[in-house]
């Protein structure tokens, strides 16, 4: 399989690089074609221009043609980031805004004004979304609703014809033991290589 890996941490030595690494590594071993991104490291722009609005046309951006391709050739997909106020970091959500684009990941019908249901375009099957935060699971889902889950599930995949979509928050990860973070990377690796198994 091919799968796209996408990394959206700013620190070098964050548990979101560990926790990429260790998925990517694991990944390349079961024999897939792994394409890794880490997003801050390449230095991927976010920022959605008019012209791209206007027009669908990111050829003027080598790295976002890149992204768009690749996308649209993955069978499956990952994406790794904390979770910040709710919400993916900012060059997440930019890359959401510059590569699931029409005709790359959905597509309305030709009579459509673009207030109907899109056809999902993405050949991919299965995603795989793994998040670090360090608020309790059981209040971010009483008090906050996990909006991360919305987010991935209904309001990017979903939207582009993703059927098997996993998300595994790892946290509290401040204060957390050795043991338990070399866990959860076991954890990652395998939530990956087990999610990703079924799409074939």
């Amino acid at each position: 399989m091919t799968i796209t890996v996408v990394l959206g941490h700013p620190y070098p030595r964050s548990f979101n690089h560990a926790i990429a690494k260790h998925v990517v590594e694991a990944l390349q071993t079961a024999g897939h074609a792994v394409a890794f991104h880490d997003l801050y490291a390449e230095g991927f722009d976010p920022l959605l221009t008019g012209h791209e609005l206007a027009t669908d046309d990111v050829r003027t951006n080598a790295l976002a043609e890149q992204h768009c391709r690749e996308l649209q050739l993955a069978d499956g997909i990952v994406v790794i980031h904390p979770n910040w106020w709710g919400m993916p970091p900012a060059i997440v959500k930019g890359w959401i805004d510059r590569v699931f684009r029409p005709g790359v990941a959905y597509q309305f019908a030709g009579d459509d004004d673009g207030s109907g249901v899109p056809a999902g375009l993405l050949r991919a099957r299965a995603a795989v979304v793994l998040t670090t935060s360090n608020t309790p699971a059981e209040r971010e889902q009483d008090i906050f609703g996990d909006p991360l889950e919305t987010i991935w599930r209904n309001c990017v995949f979903g939207f582009c014809g993703v059927a098997l979509v996993v998300r595994r928050n790892f946290g509290v990860i401040a204060g957390s033991s050795r043991q338990q973070r070399e866990q959860w990377l076991a954890e990652a690796a395998a939530t990956a290589l087990r999610v990703l198994g079924q799409a074939r």
